[in-house]
């Protein structure tokens, strides 16, 4: 399952925070911060999509990371990948390295990173 992008925005402050109560959530975000009722509905659907658990303390609930952020971003690539570039990722690579406009730098570093992985399956 994926999430909407006001959940994915919700889920990026519970990452970061690592586990958060409702009002610790809706502090995360700038004015006119969310309603209440709002937030806890977001909440209530990325639990039952399996994003987020919860502990609860009397009525409040501590919301929590069920799944990782590298987790979650692995997937979606891999769906854009599978669905966009013919589930090629050396289309995918041709693709990003051309669209997106690196600086010579970035270029240099990106190499240096494939030389790596290289050299990891070569071994």
């Amino acid at each position: 399952m994926s999430l909407s992008k006001t959940e994915e925005q919700l889920m990026e402050h519970i990452w970061r925070l690592k586990k958060a109560f409702l009002k610790d959530l809706i502090d995360c975000f700038p004015a006119p911060k969310p309603a209440t009722t709002t937030v806890a509905t977001l909440l209530k659907r990325m639990n039952e999509k399996g994003f987020v658990g919860y502990k609860l303390y009397g009525n409040s609930r501590e919301y929590y990371p069920l799944v990782k952020k590298e987790d979650h971003f692995k997937k979606q690539v891999t769906g854009i990948i599978q669905n966009s570039f013919n589930n090629s990722a050396l289309q995918f690579a041709s693709f990003f390295t051309q669209a997106t406009n690196l600086t010579e730098e970035e270029l240099e570093d990106l190499r240096k990173i494939v030389d790596q992985e290289i050299q990891k399956k070569r071994k």
